[in-house]
């Protein structure tokens, strides 16, 4: 079983930054992917950026050149920074994780998730 827990999430203005944080813990797979997901209110939950075991790297288009995600494999933790905050970025963020290392934004494909943080933008 995998554990995944958000933590930096909070309120920011138009053009501000935020850093996510999402520690794992439990037994995943050495092959894997981890990744970004947000849902705004009215909304389906999006892909917003993930990360394979090999450190290769996929965006939201919405995203691309104002977010990067990254990984301390020696702490276990997924990084999310924000930067050029904009207000449509306001979303509930998860974190989320699946064995095989394929990339992919599509939240069906992942196997486990964490209880999300909240970023508002303003």
């Amino acid at each position: 079983h995998v554990q995944l827990v958000e933590s930096g999430g909070g309120s920011a203005q138009a053009g501000g930054s935020l850093r996510l944080s999402c520690g794992a813990s439990g037994n995943l797979a050495r092959r894997n992917c981890m990744g970004w997901f947000r849902q705004a209110p009215g909304f389906e939950r999006e892909g917003v950026a993930v990360i394979d075991s090999n450190g290769d790297t996929t965006y939201a288009d919405s995203v691309k050149g104002r977010f990067t995600i990254s990984k301390d494999k020696v702490k276990r933790t997924l990084y999310l920074q924000m930067n050029s905050l904009k207000p449509e970025d306001t979303a509930m963020y998860y974190c989320a994780a699946k064995p095989f290392r394929m990339n992919s934004l599509v939240p069906a494909a992942y196997n486990y998730w964490g209880q999300g943080t909240q970023v508002t933008v303003s």
